[in-house]
């Protein structure tokens, strides 16, 4: 595919739109539904709301770091944009969904990059009740709160949550509990990306929980399904001395 026509995405902060506003002189721009690609010039939340506005228009997205991490971006140069996009490595990423039912019977639903995070809204610990597939894998799991994360978001709050990280093209999902109390010595669990995860919050208005996704967030909730909503695919364009693969990889090798 040849990228002619792009339309330039950047984020509020100074440094990324000044460059948004050189790079659009360079190469102009278009609007969205004129366009070959999309350029998102910022960080990784940036990205996120990017990537999360991609599930309409399935335009490819190459993102330039004009943020702090940037572990979606690609470095910001000028020059050769257009050679770039050219050579760059395809990405595919489907994203999760998420569909909550709070404890008032009000249903929602949310799609995510990343994770999906539950985390308990008081100073008591959640209580969850663990399904895979329909079928209950753990009657109470006593925490902070749970993940789960895609291979694209296992390097982020999963990680940090001491979950484990799953290499690009592995087609599983992390579910990682967030300071889990009973049982104390359970790590979490490696998924086949295409079950379905149902976690039951109980004593829901006692111990009070909330549901994200990504930035999506859904307060007081008592049911919760997550699964991969595989209809939707992105495409994420990344140099290829910079891929995220590569990324992934070497997050498992830094100390």
């Amino acid at each position: 595919m040849s990228f002619e026509k792009l339309h330039f995405v950047n984020s509020d902060e100074e440094d990324a739109y000044n460059a948004s506003l050189r790079m659009r002189q360079l190469y102009g721009n278009v609007e969205i539904k004129d366009a070959d690609a999309m350029v998102v010039l910022g960080g990784d939340g940036t990205m996120l709301e990017t990537l999360h506005s991609g599930f309409e228009n399935g335009l490819p997205i190459y993102g330039m770091n004009r943020g702090t991490i940037g572990f979606l971006m690609n470095q910001y140069k000028e020059a050769g944009l257009k050679n770039r996009l050219n050579n760059a490595k395809v990405v595919k990423l489907h994203p999760l969904e998420m569909l909550t039912e709070d404890i008032h019977g009000h249903k929602s639903r949310a799609l995510c990059i990343n994770e999906v995070a539950l985390l308990r809204q008081t100073r008591q610990a959640a209580k969850l009740r663990i399904s895979i597939d329909q079928q209950v894998r753990m009657e109470e799991l006593i925490c902070d709160g749970s993940l789960i994360a895609t291979p694209a978001g296992s390097t982020a709050y999963n990680l940090s949550a001491h979950g484990p990280i799953i290499p690009l093209g592995t087609d599983l999902l992390a579910l990682t509990p967030i300071s889990a109390f009973r049982p104390r010595r359970w790590r979490g669990a490696l998924l086949p990306a295409h079950v379905r995860i149902d976690l039951e919050i109980q004593e829901a208005e006692k111990r009070p929980v909330s549901a994200v996704a990504d930035y999506t967030e859904v307060r007081n909730v008592k049911n919760v399904i997550v699964s991969q909503n595989r209809d939707i695919t992105l495409s994420l364009l990344f140099d290829p001395e910079h891929n995220l693969e590569d990324r992934i990889l070497n997050e498992q090798f830094v100390f």
